[in-house]
C-alpha cells in the first residue's frame, strides 16, 4: 500500500464527511486520479469508523468541517430540488418507454405526478368557504337573558 498524495487524502475524507461509501470513493478515486486504493484503505480517512481512530488531527477537521457544510447546505445536492428529481423520472419515463416497459413507465409517471403535486412534502392546501363558496362569516352572540338564548340556540339546532 503506496503513500497517497495529499490532494487523494483530502479527497477521500472529504467524500466519507458526505456519506459516500467506502467502495464508491475507492472507485471514484480510481477514476478521478486513476489511483488504485482498497475499501479498507479508503476507511482510514473517516475518524467515525474504528479503522480511522488513529485518523491526524489534520484529516479529522477537514472531516469534520466538511461533515457541517455539508449537513447545512442542501443546495448542493441536486435530487434536494423538485425541478432535478421531476428532470430525472422525465428521463426515467423515456428511457421505460423506449424498453417497452409499460408497467414501469406507469409507475415512473404516477411518482412524477405525485412529485409535482407535492404529495412528498408536509405541505397542505386548505380552502375553506362558506355557503355556496362565499366567505366564512362569523356571528358571535352575547346575552344574559336565558330565554333569548333559548332562540338562539333552537335557530341554531333547527336552520
Amino acid at each position: 500500500m503506496a503513500a497517497l498524495p495529499d490532494a487523494i487524502k483530502v479527497y477521500i475524507t472529504q467524500s466519507l464527511a458526505c456519506f459516500d461509501t467506502i467502495s464508491r470513493v475507492a472507485k471514484a478515486v480510481r477514476e478521478e486520479f486513476g489511483v488504485e486504493v482498497s475499501p479498507q484503505q479508503c476507511e482510514r480517512y473517516d475518524p467515525t469508523k474504528r479503522a480511522g481512530s488513529t485518523l491526524s488531527q489534520k484529516y479529522r477537521e477537514i472531516f469534520e468541517r466538511t461533515r457541517e457544510e455539508f449537513l447545512k447546505d442542501t443546495s448542493r445536492i441536486g435530487v434536494a430540488h423538485r425541478a432535478v428529481r421531476l428532470r430525472k423520472l422525465d428521463r426515467a419515463v423515456g428511457i421505460a418507454e423506449q424498453r417497452g416497459n409499460i408497467p414501469l413507465m406507469a409507475q415512473l409517471l404516477e411518482q412524477a405526478a405525485k412529485e409535482a403535486g407535492d404529495a412528498f412534502t408536509n405541505r397542505h392546501r386548505l380552502e375553506h368557504t362558506g355557503k355556496e363558496g362565499g366567505p366564512i362569516t362569523a356571528i358571535s352572540t352575547v346575552t344574559n337573558d336565558p330565554q333569548e338564548a333559548a332562540k338562539i340556540y333552537a335557530k341554531l339546532m333547527n336552520p
